[in-house]
């Protein structure tokens, strides 16, 4: 029994690092995705995100998050308090003795900025910090947390048979939507769409970006494998695999698509197409088997490169990054997968993955309308016109990420 403890307890630890330099990965990602004059307020607000993440989840996230719902509650919002109290007095209680209270907190608490971080991209190069910086601790604070619990605290969607493994809509879909009305409420980049043109505003380091790819499917390691909660070695190991292939073929998918599409060979398609798949897999990577894994991943490479195209093309959203095709289009995908393939596939286990969709979709668009609008009537969502067109590193941050070289 100790020594499984111990072993749940170091996997889980190990599982939580790798989380947590995936905000090391979306910085990369967005940083190189954008032009060298906002690559630090890129790294300033993933700086911002986790600090505070970690901070606002101590002082009221967990709790909110895991309040301990009573038998008969509907399950649909409670507070067990501010700050952290360990439950009966006894670490080796907590979770039928599988791991402490504390390791539970820091891999829940890692996980919680990642919605943010999933905004930041969407709405990088125009929007203003500080209005960032209160969205985003409204959101951590209490959106994220309340969805959370609807599904992982025990809540309605886990009473009703709703299956989200590790995040496909808890947290991509939940950064995604906030995305989606952050990006609609602040307008595109100046320059981006003109006289009925659509302008290419490349980023300044593709190697950079994909070095931040990399990094995100080392840490969803840690995300999908950790979500195991133990350190059981067959369920670990086979959604670690259905996690590999499900990237492998989104990537690959996504390639051939842009190529047919758009006649070349698209590295920011080949890499949306990797995070594409990871995103779709993280809802059902515990249910599939290998195959089911290849199909949905590969469906995800689809979605990615029409998703963006639609985005920016047809609905005029200007998301630098694709974050909102990545994180809520095949957020989406992978959830309602669930009902379509796999061991709890059927009709019904569809129409509730629908309902958790619908109903968090909804949670999270009045949610961030809500915090937009207090955003915007107290600090402002967007940066001044000649702060946007200067870069805000020199003039939010007062600094130049390349001060050797010439800005552009």
């Amino acid at each position: 029994m100790e020594a499984l403890f111990t072993a749940n307890n170091v996997w889980m630890m190990i599982c939580t690092a790798l989380v947590f330099i995936m905000h090391l990965g979306f910085g990369f990602l967005e940083m190189g995705l954008t032009r060298q004059k906002n690559a630090i307020n890129i790294f300033f607000k993933n700086f911002f995100v986790i600090t505070m993440g970690i901070l606002v989840y101590y002082l009221i996230g967990f709790n909110l998050m895991y309040p301990g719902f009573s038998d008969g509650s509907p399950g649909i919002i409670d507070f067990a308090g501010f700050g952290l109290t360990l439950p009966g007095g006894e670490a080796i209680d907590y979770a039928d003795g599988g791991y402490t209270y504390w390791t539970d907190f820091l891999f829940q608490a890692v996980f919680a900025a990642t919605a943010a971080t999933i905004v930041s991209g969407a709405v990088a190069e125009r929007v203003k910090i500080e209005g960032f910086m209160i969205f985003s601790l409204l959101y951590v604070a209490i959106a994220y947390p309340i969805v959370g619990s609807w599904q992982w605290g025990g809540g309605w969607l886990s009473q009703l048979g709703f299956h989200d493994f590790a995040g496909s809509t808890l947290v991509h879909s939940v950064g995604g939507w906030a995305a989606l009305m952050f990006v609609y409420f602040l307008g595109p980049r100046i320059g981006k769409y003109e006289n009925g043109r659509i302008n290419a505003l490349p980023g300044h380091n593709l190697p950079l970006a994909a070095a931040g790819v990399l990094i995100l499917w080392l840490g969803w390691f840690g995300f999908n494998g950790g979500s195991i909660l133990s350190a059981e070695p067959t369920s670990t190991s086979l959604v670690l695999v259905n996690t590999c292939l499900a990237a492998s073929a989104g990537a690959i998918v996504a390639f051939i698509v842009a190529k047919l599409s758009f006649k070349s060979f698209d590295l920011t398609m080949f890499m949306n197409g990797v995070l594409g798949g990871l995103v779709g897999i993280t809802a059902g990577a515990d249910q599939m088997n290998v195959i089911e894994s290849i199909v949905i991943g590969g469906l995800s490479g689809v979605i990615v490169v029409y998703g963006i195209t639609l985005l920016d093309k047809a609905l005029k959203l200007d998301d630098p990054v694709g974050a909102i095709a990545v994180h809520l289009i095949c957020g989406i995908w992978g959830t309602l997968a669930v009902g379509l393939f796999g061991n709890l596939a059927g009709g019904a286990q569809f129409l509730h993955q629908a309902v958790g969709v619908g109903v968090i979709g909804l949670f999270c668009v009045v949610s961030a309308i809500i915090f937009l609008f207090i955003t915007k009537y107290t600090v402002g969502i967007r940066a001044k016109r000649d702060y946007e067109i200067q870069g805000l590193d020199c003039t939010e941050h007062a600094m130049d990420a390349y001060s050797d070289f010439q800005t552009k």
